[in-house]
C-alpha cells in the first residue's frame, strides 16, 4: 500500500484538506493517506520547513509527499515533483522544496496545470494524483512531467556565525510554548569547540548548560535542551517559555516591521544568541 502524506496552510475548519483525501482516494483506493498537518503558517516557510522536513524524513522510500503551502503567492502555471532519496515531493514551484531538502533534488520535473481557470487547491491535487499513478505504473519522472524546468530556490534559515558566538531565529513553537531555533546540535558543537558557554535571550536570561529532559531542573525553571529533531529547544519545567519569555517565532512577514524597530533601537526579541568563552 504506497503512502502519501499530505500537509498544508488550508487549515481543518474548510472542507479542503477533507477533499482532497477524497479526490486521491478515489483515483487510487490502494493508497495509505497521511496527514503530517493542515495548520502550517501562511507564508512562513522556515517553520513549515522544519516540520516537513523532520516528519517525512522517517517515511520509507518509495513514499508521495503532498506539501500545499504558500499555493497562490503567484498565478501557478505547474506545480514540482521531485525525487530525492527515494521519496517523491510535490509541492508548488515557490522555493519550498529546497528548504525541505535543504539542497537542489536528485530529479525534479515540472507538472503543468494547462490553461484551466480552475487552478484551486483540488485541481492541483488531482494533477498530483494522476503524476503519482503513472509512477505507481512504472513510469519515470520525466514520462510525467517536463524535466527542463528552472526551479525557484529559496536557501534554508540558517544560524549566523561569529568566531566566539552562533545566532539563531525562533522557528517554531509547540503546543506546549517550548521554543525552537534553527540551531542544530551539529551547528553547536562545531561552534562550541569544547568551550564553557552562555545560552542568552530575552535582556538578561542566560541559560549555560544543556539538560537531557525538562525533569533536569525544578518545576517552573528555564532549560536549553536539543529536541528529537536535534534542534535547540528553550523551555520552562511545567511552564510556557514563549509566554513567560515574550519570545515570538520567525516570521518572513515581519522582517520589514523588525528592520524598523532596529532602526529605531527599539529591540525585537526573535533571536537566541549562544557565547563561548
Amino acid at each position: 500500500m504506497t503512502i502519501v502524506t499530505f500537509s498544508s496552510d488550508t487549515g481543518m475548519q474548510d472542507f479542503i484538506s477533507g477533499a482532497a483525501k477524497g479526490q486521491l482516494l478515489q483515483s487510487n483506493p490502494n493508497l495509505n493517506i497521511v496527514d503530517l498537518t493542515h495548520n502550517l503558517s501562511p507564508f512562513n516557510y522556515p517553520q513549515a520547513a522544519y516540520i516537513c522536513k523532520n516528519s517525512i524524513k522517517h517515511f520509507p522510500e518509495g513514499s508521495f509527499h503532498l506539501i500545499l503551502i504558500n499555493l497562490f503567492d503567484e498565478k501557478p502555471e505547474h506545480l514540482l515533483l521531485a525525487e530525492h532519496n527515494g521519496r517523491y515531493f510535490c509541492c508548488p514551484d515557490n522555493g519550498f522544496i529546497t528548504m525541505v531538502l535543504e539542497e537542489l533534488p536528485t530529479q525534479v520535473v515540472s507538472l503543468s496545470l494547462g490553461k484551466t481557470q480552475q487552478k484551486n487547491a483540488l485541481y492541483c491535487v488531482q494533477v498530483f494524483s494522476n503524476a503519482m499513478n503513472k509512477i505507481l505504473q512504472g513510469a519515470s519522472l520525466p514520462d510525467v512531467g517536463d524535466p527542463n524546468v528552472s526551479i525557484v530556490v529559496k536557501n534554508s534559515l540558517r544560524p549566523l556565525l561569529g568566531k566566539n558566538w552562533i545566532e539563531g531565529q525562533i522557528i517554531f513553537i509547540d503546543n506546549f510554548e517550548n521554543v525552537t531555533v534553527n540551531i542544530t546540535k551539529e551547528d553547536f558543537e562545531e561552534q562550541r569547540k569544547g568551550r564553557s558557554f552562555s545560552i542568552v535571550f530575552k535582556r538578561d536570561e542566560v541559560i549555560d548548560k544543556i539538560s537531557e529532559t525538562y525533569a533536569d531542573v525544578a518545576d517552573g525553571e528555564k532549560l536549553a535542551l536539543f529536541n528529537s529533531a536535534g534542534y535547540l529547544e528553550i523551555a520552562i519545567n511545567k511552564g510556557n517559555a514563549a509566554s513567560l519569555f515574550g519570545l515570538q517565532r520567525y516570521s518572513e512577514r515581519q522582517q520589514e516591521t523588525m528592520q524598523i524597530l532596529v532602526n529605531n533601537n527599539k529591540m525585537v526579541y526573535q533571536t537566541v544568541k549562544i557565547h563561548f568563552q
